[in-house]
């Protein structure tokens, strides 16, 4: 059968939008990632919250020395289900990676910065059990948030004894680095609009950091404007001295850039390719 005409695509890449925009956003996706390329490890706890737990997804053959990753999924902080991002955790680890889909908490529950805490403590819970492996933090738009955070500002991992170096690298995808003054009424609350604490902005935090990072993003995105987010975080991570690879994506829009970890959306976007690159050449 000859592949999908650019009509065909076009169609396809927008009937995932509200695949994941529904309440059980991947279920399709979910689908077609087979379960004999990973092992899982369900419903592993980082706190006492039942927020505060992730799902470990295994290489089949795992070397000790396998890279691990921690990924946050997004949903303006106030929605998300790790169980909807199975097929990211399948794609990284039929690909020799170890990832962490982790849950935590949501807007109203908690505020900013709530939810940087619960990622600060499911990144030292991984670096206790696993602390040999090359330890990665990841996430997609509001998680692309929570994972620049720990990589940039070095609050949020001292309460463990931690510092961002531990990382071999960090990786955003559609991110919101710089979003003041706020727009979205949903987000507002999130941080305490009006009252917007300035040093919230992981764009803040990037004059200290000399960590490898890749930053992915649509070339156009609806939602997360690209130019001032991700183009701006690697021009001033880049004057920092760190290593940034950025990358743009034509045909992906902001939600179908992390559908494409999926097998049958690959297609939009070599996201996949792009973070395993990353992760093998981020070796210490």
């Amino acid at each position: 059968m000859p592949p999908p005409s650019p009509t065909r695509r076009t169609v396809l890449a927008a009937g995932a939008l509200p695949l994941l925009a529904a309440c059980s956003p991947a279920a399709t996706l979910n689908a077609l990632a087979p379960a004999d390329t990973h092992r899982l490890d369900a419903d592993l706890a980082y706190g006492p919250d039942p927020r505060q737990r992730f799902d470990l997804y295994r290489p089949r053959d795992d070397a000790a020395d396998a890279p691990l990753a921690l990924f946050f999924y997004g949903g303006s902080w106030n929605r998300g289900e790790r169980a909807d991002y199975r097929f990211v955790g399948e794609a990284l680890a039929a690909s020799g990676v170890m990832v962490a889909v982790a849950d935590y908490r949501l807007f109203p529950q908690v505020r900013y910065p709530g939810f940087v805490e619960d990622g600060a403590a499911a990144l030292a819970w991984l670096r206790r059990e696993h602390p040999a492996r090359r330890l990665f933090v990841m996430g997609h738009s509001a998680g692309a948030y929570i994972a620049a955070m720990l990589a940039l500002d070095a609050r949020w991992l001292a309460p463990h004894g931690l510092a961002p170096d531990l990382l071999a690298g960090w990786i955003g995808l559609a991110g919101p680095y710089d979003f003041v003054p706020i727009r979205n009424p949903e987000v507002q609350p999130v941080f305490h609009h009006p009252a917007v604490p300035a040093d919230s902005q992981p764009i803040v935090h990037a004059a200290r950091s000399r960590l490898p990072a890749l930053l992915g993003a649509p070339v156009s995105d609806a939602l997360v404007d690209p130019e001032r987010n991700t183009v701006g975080l690697s021009r001033a991570l880049q004057r920092a001295g760190a290593a940034v690879v950025l990358r743009r994506y034509e045909r992906a829009s902001h939600t179908t850039l992390v559908a494409a970890f999926a097998r049958p959306l690959r297609w939009i976007a070599p996201v996949l390719d792009d973070t395993l690159a990353f992760v093998d050449g981020a070796r210490a």
